[in-house]
């Protein structure tokens, strides 16, 4: 295995040797062209048993060996096994033909495992990242475990080469702590002001994916809350570009944030090389260090003879001259060595970064999910207390409870993004006739829908901002919360997070016709709650009556799994905002 033709004669190698004299006349000028026609005879004799050996050790119909790669690095392995064919190996006696076709590892990995798409037939795989074999494995033991690294790519943050300067300024040496920060949702005076974050989606791209692992270990161990990491998380789901060229190309739209991204090293190189930007990306190394795409071979086959071919394949991918061809189109070699595409210019620099830990399987899964559940979108059900308490002055504040609850619902709005669905009830007690407690001020539907001439992200802000409270009106909180509760339950959308929000002073129901009893209450959200097809109740009360009403509260966000939270400042709202969103994480099984 793994013998070399002699192809010397084939190459036109014809030795130095001095010209005869010639001679005049008699038998020299038949012996001549006789002598010659011997040495031709002898040449071909030569060669003939060269190619006769030859054939014999090589011989017979060909052993294929098909290759699926990333496609970043297809070209550089279709260069290698275009130099590995010519050099003709042979398997068993038969001649190894290597073919290369790209695969986009996502792709190639949702086939593998059953999750639908079309692979192309392949005995050896090369992904950009070990990460999609982990995500296999996890599932299916069977899938065969990732072989030798053959290059590494580092993943960096990356932004257009004319912004850096003002970047700096504003965001400081790059780093992921720095990232989270600036696309933490709830730091509204934080970096974020001024950049914005763009994210790789982890779904589909392993840079991306591990962007998102080398943030959320950096922020664990510098003590960061899981808020904070939750809040940069939710912020990134709603900037999230589906492929590394697109989020590459964006960089140079000029907005009111400067735009900060993600990429491999080799990707921004590649970019460059090939897109020839007026203003070139320019990669930034994250100070705390990074994780490395690390294109492992991944042998697929079962036959024997193949897998032989891709064992001998897979050794060539190894040698000095694949490694120099690897570093000349942007790779590294898994010893961080470089070769000129990054040698110290444009941004790049010849030394590797700094190798953070790769998280555990278990830790790459978390994320995955995590980032899954919060990126379903949101359809949440505003029921705002309009009753009579709502009407008295926050002492200290100079506001009634009614304008603070509503600069709460308004603050909270801003965390949604804008294909969330939004609805907004009024509750009290007769507001839209006898024994019917609640008004549908405005429907639930997307922010974006128009509704008379009026988005509907604008109208509920215009009916928040000039909500009154009914002064002789009483507290009807749970017909209310049953009407809406069975309204969200029957309307429920899988593809979302399908909440009911209740903002009150007090979370208490004070209904002097009666109507649905506390215990009647609880006993139907348990009842109606369906961990398969969970609608969570949220409660934000603010105001000095509310403590009272805590137990009442905790026992209705229990019921459905939802959480109940008592404001002490308007801006703690963003807080309460993503306690519930980090709910997403465990539900429906939270603590």
């Amino acid at each position: 295995m793994g013998r070399h033709r002699t192809d010397e004669l084939d190459d036109g190698y014809t030795p130095n040797r001095e010209a005869p004299r010639r001679r005049r006349g008699g038998r020299g000028q038949v012996l001549v062209p006789l002598a010659g026609s011997v040495a031709l005879a002898v040449l071909l004799g030569v060669a003939a048993f060269v190619i006769i050996n030859r054939d014999r050790e090589c011989s017979g119909d060909p052993v294929a060996l098909r290759v699926t790669a990333s496609p970043d690095i297809q070209p550089a392995v279709s260069q290698i096994a275009e130099r590995y064919n010519k050099a003709g190996h042979d398997i068993d006696g038969r001649c190894a033909t290597v073919t290369v076709a790209k695969g986009v590892p996502a792709t190639v990995a949702s086939a593998l495992g059953g999750g639908g798409g079309k692979a192309e037939a392949m005995d050896l795989w090369i992904p950009d990242s070990a990460l999609w074999v982990s995500g296999l494995r996890a599932k299916n033991p069977d899938v065969p475990a990732p072989g030798a690294s053959i290059a590494h790519s580092p993943i960096v943050m990356v932004a257009s080469n004319s912004v850096v300067p003002s970047l700096k300024k504003s965001f400081g040496e790059a780093s992921w702590g720095g990232m989270i920060n600036a696309a933490n949702v709830a730091n509204v005076d934080g970096p974020g002001r001024k950049v914005r974050v763009l994210a790789l989606d982890p779904s589909l791209n392993a840079a991306g994916l591990g962007a998102l692992l080398a943030a959320s270990g950096v922020a664990t161990a510098s003590g960061a809350g899981e808020e904070q990491l939750v809040g940069a998380l939710k912020s990134l789901s709603a900037s999230t570009v589906r492929d590394q060229d697109a989020l590459l190309a964006s960089l140079g739209v000029k907005g009111a944030k400067v735009p900060l991204g993600v990429a491999s090293e080799q990707g921004v190189w590649a970019f460059n090389n090939a897109k020839k930007p007026e203003v070139p990306a320019v990669p930034l190394y994250p100070a705390e260090g990074t994780l490395n795409l690390d294109y492992p071979v991944v042998i697929t086959t079962e036959n024997a003879t193949v897998r032989k071919a891709a064992e001998a394949f897979q050794k060539e991918l190894g040698t000095d001259a694949s490694k120099k061809t690897l570093r000349d189109q942007g790779f590294r070699t898994p010893d961080g060595k470089g070769g000129k595409p990054v040698a110290g210019a444009g941004g790049f620099q010849a030394k590797a970064p700094v190798t953070l830990k790769m998280p555990d399987a278990k830790t790459v899964a978390s994320m995955s999910q995590s980032w899954s559940r919060l990126n379903l979108g949101t359809r949440l059900l505003t029921l705002l207390d309009v009753s009579g308490t709502m009407a008295l002055p926050v002492p200290g504040m100079g506001v009634t409870r009614m304008q603070a609850i509503t600069k709460i619902a308004i603050e909270g709005m801003k965390l949604f993004p804008i294909k969330s669905e939004l609805g907004l009830w009024q509750y009290s007690t007769n507001l839209n006739g006898q024994g019917v407690d609640y008004r549908e001020t405005i429907p639930v539907g997307p922010l974006t829908e128009n509704i008379n001439g009026v988005l509907r992200r604008d109208l509920l802000n215009q009916r928040l901002a000039t909500t009154q409270a009914k002064p002789t009106g009483d507290t009807g909180l749970n017909d209310t919360l049953a009407a809406a509760y069975k309204q969200m339950t029957d309307d429920y959308q899988g593809d979302k997070i399908n909440t009911v929000l209740i903002l009150t002073d007090g979370a208490g129901n004070d209904d002097p016709e009666g109507g649905i009893s506390n215990a009647e209450i609880l006993r139907t959200l348990k009842e109606e709650f369906n961990p398969e097809k969970p609608v969570s109740v949220l409660i934000i009360a603010f105001g000095p009556d509310a403590p009272k009403g805590k137990r009442q509260m905790d026992a209705l966000a229990k019921a459905t799994n939802g959480d109940a939270f008592i404001a002490k400042d308007i801006l703690e709202v963003r807080k309460f905002f993503l306690e519930g969103m980090k709910r997403r994480l465990c539900s429906p099984n939270c603590d």
